[in-house]
């Protein structure tokens, strides 16, 4: 049986392999990310981090669930993220929103709770499917992996 430290790291690993991905399709492959693909990285960022101080810490008894707890939230937040993502995807050509400011532009120029309300509303560039695998496009890619992430981290909540 794995030890919690090893699955943290697994986990920590996986977010950057999730990180390292997105950073490709952006300076290698040249797709420019929308507000939507950015909030995602940033909660596959914090589900990173958490897991890496899990790593580091190297907690015993509740740690180990306040750890999983954390990084779960953090990956359920993410999933609700890429969930919103995967149905702007999926909405037919004429209920698309307008394209809209770019992420820069709504954090300078709105309060953070208004830029947000913002984001998670979507727009035309965040409903364009630009790259997909096996039938699956990014947002949906990263669904099944903040899934995987929770899955993970909140399993050691419940572990013996």
């Amino acid at each position: 049986m794995l030890s919690s430290r090893s699955i943290f790291f697994m986990g920590f690993l996986f977010c950057a392999s999730m990180l390292g991905i997105a950073g490709y399709f952006q300076f290698v492959d040249h797709l420019e990310p929308c507000p939507l693909c950015i909030l995602q990285r940033v909660f596959a960022l914090f589900v990173g981090i958490t897991l890496f101080l899990a790593v580091v810490h190297n907690p015993k008894g509740w740690g180990i669930k306040v750890y999983g707890s954390l990084a779960g939230l953090f990956a359920l937040i993410g999933a609700g993220v890429s969930t919103r993502h995967v149905w702007l995807q999926n909405l037919p050509a004429d209920q698309v929103p307008s394209c809209g400011p770019g992420l820069n532009f709504m954090l300078e120029n709105f309060p953070l709770s208004d830029a947000i309300n913002m984001v998670m509303r979507g727009s035309g560039e965040c409903a364009e499917v630009v790259w997909s695998f096996i039938g699956l496009s990014i947002p949906a890619w990263t669904l099944l992996a903040f899934i995987a992430l929770a899955f993970l981290s909140i399993s050691q909540v419940f572990r013996k």
